[in-house]
């Protein structure tokens, strides 16, 4: 049985969704957020309390664009969580709650994470 690409977005919310009830950023901790397109992957530091984002990019973000370019999508992720990482640090943000979005922690969301980690953020 194959699913249609609504069920499989409808999947991934109501997992995102069972995420979201536990964890939730604060401003001493705020929520480091994962998005995955197909060809890209967006993050975000959030302050759940007050509704902010404190800090966001993306792999269409002027500054990494030049990087990321012939690299693999898990390299890319990489780059992406070094950089949330030094966006965070220049705000004065040094721990976060880690918010996957309902995907698997493999792949580009663990290279994210992974890279953020090495890159000073603690989660």
């Amino acid at each position: 049985m194959t699913l249609s690409i609504q069920e499989v977005r409808d999947a991934r919310n109501r997992r995102h969704a069972r995420v979201r009830n536990k964890v939730s950023g604060t401003a001493q901790r705020p929520r480091l957020c994962v998005f995955r397109s197909t060809s890209h992957i967006y993050a975000q530091v959030i302050d759940d309390v007050a509704g902010n984002t404190l800090a966001a990019a993306s792999t269409l973000t002027p500054e990494l664009k030049k990087d990321t370019k012939g690299k693999n999508k898990v390299a890319q992720a990489g780059l992406l969580g070094t950089h949330v990482a030094k966006l965070a640090k220049d705000k004065k943000i040094s721990e976060v709650v880690f918010d996957r979005g309902g995907y698997k922690y493999h792949g580009r969301v663990k290279a994210l994470a992974e890279a953020a980690r090495e890159a000073g953020l603690k989660f």
